[in-house]
């Protein structure tokens, strides 16, 4: 995908900084291809793009990006009566559904989401997990259904012990997977019965049991961002700005972005975007326009609809000027 490079114009003078644009993958222009065959229903496009890329190399974003697109759950049915034996198909439909289901609750609160929309959240994650498993069961080693099935159980809420149980099974695969932990954090935090200790733990456990250089030192950031989220105002910024949170978000980074083994690759983008809202909240004005410059105007929607739900982009213009960006 080519990088849109528009620069800022401000009083008919030029800012020098590129205008934030929310950036809705890694760039990875397979992803863009995928998503268009999905679109048109074009099951052998699908396929190859998917093969083309093993599991080793991690295609859980070209994944998703087909189980993101409409209408995928209509067409991939004949498809598994046609390939009965295949999983990657089963695979297809089983990502889709939990997308779809999870499409069906929508990102309200669970006070605001309606009985009949729980009913076809949980429903859909169902049909989903028998497909997951369906998939698995042919293809063993296979990491992507154990991902999924991590998304898919925290709707159902099957609890921490199966939750842990599927996260293991995933890196077992892929012992640095960035999703699995991603959504192994979400399992363990506060919000969905876990807590801010265990979060805390399981990140720096993750971050820094992995060798330097890998993307999990998002995950230190991830856990300061979501205490961060659960305060009241106030309390927020204080808890940001202690002394403590800032040396850990230092020490994450210096293990993982700033690392010579460092690698822009997958999901960098997220990473960086990650730790410069983190920076950005802590008071640590140099780290965060770092990232800034990094991200060069390439927004992730995650994590700044965290401050702004319906325009991420302008959370990340209103960071970067605070640092000083």
């Amino acid at each position: 995908m080519a990088l849109l490079r528009d620069w800022g114009l401000t009083l008919g003078k030029w800012t020098g900084r590129p205008v934030a644009q929310i950036q809705k993958d890694s760039g990875d222009p397979d992803v863009w291809r995928v998503r268009q065959a999905a679109e048109a229903a074009d099951w052998a496009t699908v396929r190859d793009v998917l093969e083309a890329r093993p599991e080793s190399e991690d295609r859980t974003e070209l994944l998703w990006a087909v189980g993101d697109t409409a209408d995928v759950e209509h067409w991939i049915a004949p498809v598994i009566e046609a390939e009965p034996d295949a999983a990657l198909p089963r695979l297809v439909a089983g990502v889709r559904h939990v997308n779809w289901g999870w499409e069906a609750r929508t990102g309200a609160r669970a006070k605001d989401v309606s009985r009949r929309q729980f009913e076809l959240f949980h429903e859909r994650l169902r049909t989903a997990e028998q497909w997951l498993y369906d998939a698995a069961e042919r293809e063993p080693q296979w990491t992507s259904p154990w991902h999924a099935l991590q998304t898919s159980g925290r709707g159902l809420e099957v609890g921490q012990a199966v939750a842990r149980r599927r996260f293991e099974a995933t890196v077992r695969r892929d012992p640095h997977h960035l999703g699995a932990h991603q959504q192994q954090l979400q399992q363990v935090c506060d919000k969905w019965g876990g807590s801010h200790e265990g979060m805390h733990a399981f990140a720096r456990e993750s971050a820094f049991g992995a060798p330097g250089g890998t993307l999990l030192g998002q995950l230190v950031a991830i856990a300061h961002l979501e205490q961060w989220l659960s305060l009241d105002d106030g309390a927020d910024a204080a808890y940001m700005g202690r002394p403590e949170v800032r040396t850990s978000l230092r020490e994450a980074a210096d293990h993982s972005i700033r690392h010579p083994d460092f690698v822009r690759r997958g999901l960098w983008n997220q990473v960086f975007n990650t730790f410069a809202m983190a920076f950005a909240l802590a008071g640590e004005r140099e780290a965060a326009r770092e990232c800034f410059r990094v991200t060069d105007g390439r927004v992730s929607e995650f994590p700044w609809y965290y401050i702004n739900g319906s325009d991420p982009a302008a959370a990340y213009r209103q960071q970067r000027s605070a640092a000083g960006r």
